[in-house]
């Protein structure tokens, strides 16, 4: 896969850059040898800015790898403690979109269950009663856009499990488009979930300055659907 980081730069100062991963790109570099993010944007950093020896990036958060959407890195590590202490205390708000095949069963709806990771299968299952070592996941989802076959979600990600999202809509009957490891019963072209970090909302952590970043859906037809949305 070719990286084009300027195109993707959504915003950039001395200490944030925040991307809009690709669906299919990787944020850290993992056991496939694939290309990452991570690197793809310190080597921007190095060139762009003729920085000597390796340039310093901090990754604050990640997103799975078919997912699309904002992700935003550290380029200072005064930027990248206090990111992570934002996460820590929910103070960085994420929403994201899904296209789902099944209408959900309200317009809108809080799911507070609680999710075990299988770490053999790469999977995530929920259950409605605690569990041993289950996690406490909350998200707030609404109906805000359909089609004659696709309904769109917003999301509202309240606790960062993992596979949350898509763990937690499967659970309701309304797997993401695409998501055949959560009950999709078909898989997109690209490999992709129709999955996306739409916007991040949070407090700089350097300059205090109020920050409200959306990020583009992916230029493919289903999105094309709720392009006006």
């Amino acid at each position: 896969m070719g990286f084009d980081i300027p195109k993707q730069i959504l915003f950039e100062d001395n200490h944030l850059i925040v991307i809009n991963k690709l669906p299919g790109q990787l944020v850290q570099p993992d056991t496939t040898g694939d290309d990452s993010l991570e690197e793809q944007i310190k080597l921007y950093i190095k060139y762009r800015y003729n920085k000597p020896g390796d340039a310093f990036l901090g990754v604050a958060h990640r997103i799975d790898r078919p997912v699309s959407g904002a992700v935003v890195f550290a380029k200072t590590s005064k930027a990248l403690v206090r990111l992570n202490e934002m996460l820590k205390q929910h103070q960085l708000k994420k929403t994201y979109w899904a296209i789902v095949k099944n209408q959900p069963p309200q317009q809108s709806a809080l799911l507070s269950q609680y999710i075990l990771r299988n770490s053999k299968q790469n999977k995530s299952q929920v259950y409605n009663m605690p569990v041993k070592d289950a996690l406490l996941a909350e998200l707030t989802y609404k109906l805000i856009g359909s089609s004659e076959r696709y309904y769109l979600l917003e999301i509202d990600l309240m606790t960062g499990r993992h596979h949350q999202i898509r763990a937690q809509l499967a659970s309701i009957n309304c797997p993401i488009q695409g998501d055949i490891k959560y009950g999709s019963q078909r898989s997109n072209p690209d490999g992709s979930i129709c999955l996306h970090a739409r916007t991040l909302e949070f407090t700089h952590p350097v300059s205090q300055q109020a920050m409200l970043i959306e990020a583009p859906v992916p230029e493919n037809n289903l999105w094309k659907l709720f392009a006006s949305t």
